[in-house]
């Protein structure tokens, strides 16, 4: 049978994304030109406890936290982020790894039958596969094969919007494509031949392919160190500003977006869909005593995050990194939040953060209008042992004044409390100092103003850099 290279047009909602598999296949074999809508088969493998017991993986295989029932159902939840009709899902449980197929040969026999009878069009694997284990199911299926990156990564192409998350996503893309390329990307120009040393008649297609998915990686890099040296600009500005900056953080579908509308009276999309939201937002909001912060709302993240992703997107993540403060808002009513929690700080870490005086962390329990009586009982005395935690419901607004209190109180923690006396003709300085603090209390008297003021640490480094900029320090 003739061989050829199928590249799909992937058609989503919001935009049109190219997207190669990099597979040959026989004529005839199905291929759905639009996902959206495609009828799927979503399958999550899992090892049998004993197995896993003794298996070594090089790779994750599932977190150790989840049940499979649980990760399943992420996965649909996964494809219907897509508009995916889900015809059906399994769970396939291994008594061992199959090197070649990830799954055994004779379970995927049994899937053929099924696909056949469904008029499947494309197939889930809820696992990381490596292309040649990628190559060999689709071969045997005759039907295009997706594992959990590669739907990952198809979700992130759909809600990327601003020109940053785009170039993120294709970056992305192309990292994860280079690796599972099998005479594909001929939509790509081809080298004919000619003079020079590059794309001569000795070059082969995959080997051209490959050069130029390597160029277009180089050229994406080059965008988004321009994008990073931008995004430290504006934070040098917004340091000047004087307002502390603080980052959710959470789980795909915690809440984020909806605590961040409730906070900023904004209309940033929030739906209960994973990765609703994907490029980052920030404004300014008020806290109590008439102070500001700023807010950044980030991209969700998700157990087994792809690694492509993390790296592309670390214009984006910088945003938490140097944050004076991180929100890690949790759907306290998940009966996984604890493995949530766990995957999340798992990402932080591989970010460079700890926990510690320099990296404060205040997790949100968000949702808790949707625990029973007794769970929420349980939930409240848990964080009554707990110093870094604030109970709410961002859908409903509960707890979300107290919220805002405790954040004030939080950002407090950093500050050093001065008392500042200031002679009458010092009122430059005393206007300098309402812009740049919070001011607790104030005394006129005869001779002097006397402040009492909290400044941050960004603020006492001017101030000792330029005495000149405040009065007297009079006390503490």
């Amino acid at each position: 049978m003739t061989k050829q290279t199928v590249s799909d047009a992937l058609k989503f909602r919001n935009k049109k994304i190219d997207m190669d598999w990099g597979k040959s296949q026989n004529e005839g074999d199905s291929s759905p030109d639009t996902v959206a809508g495609a009828n799927v088969l979503v399958l999550h493998p899992y090892l049998k406890l004993k197995s896993l017991l003794n298996f070594k993986p090089k790779r994750a295989v599932t977190s150790a936290l989840r049940s499979p029932e649980a990760r399943l159902e992420e996965a649909v939840g996964l494809c219907q982020a897509l508009d995916l009709n889900v015809v059906q899902s399994l769970l396939i449980k291994l008594s061992k790894l199959t090197s070649a197929t990830y799954v055994g040969k004779g379970k995927l026999l049994e899937l053929a039958n099924i696909i056949s009878l469904e008029k499947i069009e494309l197939v889930i694997l809820d696992c990381e596969l490596s292309p040649g284990q990628q190559r060999n199911i689709e071969t045997l299926l005759k039907i295009k094969v997706i594992d959990r990156t590669g739907l990952i990564l198809e979700i992130f192409g759909e809600r990327a919007q601003t020109k940053e998350g785009v170039l993120q996503v294709e970056l992305a893309h192309l990292t994860y494509q280079k690796s599972r390329l099998v005479r594909s990307w001929t939509h790509l120009e081809r080298q004919r031949g000619g003079f020079g040393f590059l794309g001569g008649p000795g070059e082969s297609q995959i080997e051209s392919d490959r050069r130029m998915i390597g160029d277009r990686i180089h050229k994406i890099e080059q965008q988004l160190e321009d994008v990073s040296k931008t995004r430290h600009l504006h934070r040098r500005g917004r340091k000047k500003s004087n307002y502390p900056v603080m980052a959710m953080v959470g789980y795909t579908n915690a809440g984020k977006s909806t605590l961040f509308n409730y906070l900023t009276d904004e209309n940033v999309m929030a739906a209960d869909l994973l990765f609703a939201t994907l490029d980052p937002t920030m404004r300014e909001i008020d806290l109590a005593n008439g102070k500001k912060a700023i807010l950044s709302d980030t991209v969700g993240f998700i157990s087994e995050l792809p690694m492509q992703l993390v790296a592309a997107f670390k214009a984006t993540l910088e945003e938490v990194v140097e944050a004076d403060l991180i929100l890690h808002v949790r759907d306290i009513h998940h009966p996984d939040t604890e493995a949530q929690k766990e995957d999340v700080m798992k990402i932080l870490t591989s970010l460079g953060l700890e926990e510690g005086p320099d990296c404060i962390i205040h997790e949100v329990w968000n949702k808790i209008d949707l625990l029973e009586t007794q769970q929420r009982n349980i939930v409240e005395n848990l964080a009554q042992l707990k110093e870094n935690v604030s109970l709410l419901s961002a859908a409903r607004g509960e707890g979300c004044a107290e919220f805002r209190q405790d954040l004030n109180d939080i950002l407090a923690q950093n500050t050093t409390t001065l008392k500042i006396s200031y002679e009458h003709s010092q009122g430059a300085q005393v206007a300098w100092m309402y812009k740049h603090s919070e001011v607790i209390d104030r005394l006129d008297t005869e001779t002097a103003t006397i402040l009492t003021v909290r400044l941050d640490k960004s603020m006492l480094g001017r101030i000792d850099k330029d005495p000149s900029l405040i009065g007297k320090i009079v006390g503490s």
